[in-house]
This record gives C-alpha cells, structure tokens and sequence, in this order.
C-alpha cells in the first residue's frame, strides 16, 4: 500500500464523513475557571455549571483558580459533592500570588483531585465561627467542629492527604504557606504558573474519589475559560452584603419620599426595585430579620423627629437604630460576608438627614394655608364697597365681589371672608374694623 494510496484513502474517508454528516470528536480540552470571591450560593451555581459542561464536552480536566476568604459551609458543602462526584477530574489551583483560600476555600482545595498552589499564596483556618465572627459556645461549638472535622478527615483520607494536619485547621485554625502546604503534603504541587503545573503533573498518577488512579496529560493542551453569565454576574454583585444592604436603605427612601409625595412615580418605582433586588440578595443569605425591623423603625424616629422637633434626640436615636440594624443584618461567619462598620455609617447619617429633611417640608407643606383657588380667599381681609344688609359688594384680594353678611355692615367697613359659595363670599365684619380713606371705584 503506497503513502500515495493511503492518503487518497484518508482524503475519501473525509469527505464521506462530511457528506455523511458525521463530526469528528473535538479535540480534548481544559475548562477554566475563576473563583474569587466568598463562596456563596452563587459561586456554588458557577461551578456547577461549569463541571456540567466539561462533562458534556468529555473534557480532559477543569481548573479552578480559587481565591476566597471563605463563605457559607452549606454552600462549600454543595461544592465539595460536585467536585467529588464529578466524572471529570478537577484540579483547584490557588493563585495568582498574594492571594488565598482560607476557610471553606481550604476545604474546597482539599476536595480536589489535584490541590496547587501558587508561590506566595497561603490556606487553611478553617475553624468554624458564629456568624458575627465570635467563638461559638462550648456545647454548640463542640458539634460543629467535630462536624467539620469529620468532613475533613473523609475528603483528605480519600485523597490520600495528610489527615491530621489537615485536621489541625479545623480545631487549631493553623494555616500554611504554599511550600509548608507541600511539605505537609496537604497539596499535590507548587506552580508559578498553569503550564508550569502542567508540566509537573505530566503522566503522574493521581487518586480519584471512588479510589480509582489515573494520570493527566495536560501540557500544550487547549484551555477554554468559562465564564458567569450576566445573571450570576449581577447576582454576585448584590450578594456582597455592603450592597444588599444600600439596596435597601436606598429603596426605603424612595417609598418614603413617594408616600410623602403621591403620584410622583419614579420614587416609587426606584423604590420597589432597589427593595426587590435587595430582598432576593438577602434571602441567599444567613439574614437576622429582627435587624430589619431596627432599620424600618429608624425611619418611624426620623418621621417623629421632623414632626415633634425633638431637638435632633429622636433623629440621632434613628440614625444609631439604622447602624445597628445594618451591622446586624447578615449573620456572616467571615468578615466579608457582613456590613463593615464604615457601609452603615456612610448610609445611615446622610439617609437620616435626608429623610428628616423631606419629612419637615412635607409637614409644613401640610400646615400651611392655601394660598390659590377659592380656598385662598377664606380668611383673606376686605373692604365692603356699599352697605351689607345682608348682601352688596365688597373688594378683597384685588377683586369686586358680591358678599352677603350675617349682620349689617356700612360702607368702608372691612370684612373677612368666612365660605365662598360659588361667586358669592360670606363674610363677617373684621374684628378691628378700619375705615378705608379712599374708596376704590371700578
């Protein structure tokens, strides 16, 4: 068989193919991401789909670069399952330098098929906290720890990892550099880089979850990044608790300035949509509702501070009543997933002073006399042009109009308007009556 012949072969059996409509398979690729934020449900949903979609592509790996302080233990829970459950190896790869996962994200790395790191990064303190960020009490924080602990101890025994130090970041909070990491051999490699990992990894075998070994070839192979979609990316967005938490004392005002002015509209709307993403952010979230009740009742102290004018008491004791419940809002273990001091203050004094502000123009706009139409003439002072008894005319306002009076008035005597009943003023003599020098004529 000449080469000539076997490739007039090759050729005929392309263009069969073609016209078969038979694709050829896609060359083997690695699906990235990037993880760098607190793991939330959100973070949970990326990675989902993006292991879905390397197993529809029958993907080589996936590579998650991961940098995160940590998150919700539901959420880290849910992606440890996926990663361990997924029939395409994974390989979580802390990076780029200076960064970290710390927390949950250390759990996350331990589930990996492979667990990298990059030079200068660090990981572990994984302890768990109470969502305020304080020791939890003995009874309850030996059942969670012993909990986590547990969770440790299978994921890094199925590894082949190092148990009992990974142990230690859960009941001493240890954390470790990338090279004490490797030496306490809690991760796989040290890379500067993802080639650089690739290279290392290079036909070694390695453990899978259900206690299989395989090996990699990943070196000069195609990475496809995979990225959020326009709703996770928003939703990530909102779901910092700093935003959630303007959302919704932005949304707050704007109905409020919309019950104070009726029909204006765009306050209304802006308002039902900033509470509506703020109350979907907020629902993803470990939320204390007896804090959103603090931060609705500030706005009943603003209110009363405007009417009653408590000399600033009743607005000082709303804006604290404001920081209080905004600190309080999310029940987040890590910082990260809490509202900073600095976000409630910056939010609370100015929406207090804001708030006080419109409240006082609404009132005084309320107590006001009217000052146009008809009903701007009652109480208005005049000057009866002929005598009334009962009716004749008087000038008020810089008009002649037919009056009709419950008693006798002469002449140049003034009056003041009581009703206005159509084109006719009842009126009744001014109580300090002053004769007018110069009649006016028309």
């Amino acid at each position: 068989m000449t080469p000539h012949f076997v490739k007039h072969l090759f050729r005929s059996l392309l263009i069969a193919l073609f016209l078969t409509g038979v694709s050829l398979p896609a060359p083997a690729e690695v699906l990235k991401i990037v993880v760098d934020d607190v793991i939330h449900p959100i973070s949970e949903e990326f990675i989902s789909r993006a292991l879905d979609d390397a197993a529809r592509n029958h993907d080589d790996a996936v590579l998650i670069e991961l940098d995160t302080p940590g998150g919700m233990m539901d959420s880290m829970r849910k992606i440890m399952e996926r990663i361990t459950t997924s029939p395409v190896p994974v390989i979580v790869y802390v990076a780029p330098s200076g960064h970290r996962a710390a927390s949950a994200g250390f759990f996350i790395l331990e589930s990996a098929d492979i667990a990298a790191m990059a030079p200068g990064t660090n990981t572990g303190a994984a302890h768990p906290v109470q969502g305020n960020g304080a020791d939890i009490p003995k009874t309850l924080n030996e059942k969670i720890e012993n909990d986590a602990a547990a969770l440790m101890r299978s994921v890094t025994s199925k590894r082949g990892r190092n148990i009992e130090v990974a142990e230690s970041t859960v009941r001493q909070s240890k954390s470790f550099t990338e090279q004490e990491a490797l030496k306490e051999k809690l991760i796989d490699y040290v890379a500067t880089d993802e080639q650089d990992l690739f290279k290392q990894m290079q036909g070694k075998p390695f453990k899978r979850f259900e206690g299989q070994t395989a090996t990699l070839n990943l070196a000069g192979q195609p990475i496809r990044m995979f990225n959020m979609t326009l709703k996770q990316h928003i939703l990530s967005f909102i779901m910092d608790p700093n935003i959630a938490f303007i959302l919704l004392a932005i949304g707050a005002l704007a109905l409020y300035a919309e019950f104070n002015h009726p029909g204006a509209v765009l306050p209304g709307t802006v308002g039902v949509v900033f509470i509506l993403l703020a109350v979907f952010a907020l629902n993803l979230m470990p939320v204390r509702f007896a804090a959103l009740i603090l931060i609705f009742a500030s706005f009943v102290l603003f209110a009363l501070e405007a009417k009653f004018a408590a000399h600033g008491v009743l607005g000082i004791g709303g804006i604290a009543t404001m920081v209080i419940g905004g600190l309080l809002l999310v029940d987040g273990p890590i910082p990260e997933l809490r509202v900073h001091i600095s976000t409630a203050l910056a939010v609370s004094v100015p929406l207090g002073l804001i708030t006080i502000f419109l409240m006082t123009l609404a009132l005084k706009a309320r107590r006001n006399k009217v000052v146009t139409g008809q009903e701007g003439l009652i109480g208005e002072t005049g000057v009866a042009q002929t005598a009334l008894s009962p009716q004749g005319k008087v000038f008020v306002h810089g008009e002649l109009w037919d009056a009709v009076s419950s008693v006798e008035i002469a002449a140049g005597q003034s009056v003041v308007v009581q009703k206005v009943d159509g084109l006719r003023l009842l009126v009744n003599p001014a109580t300090a009556a002053q004769p007018v020098a110069t009649p006016v004529t028309l």
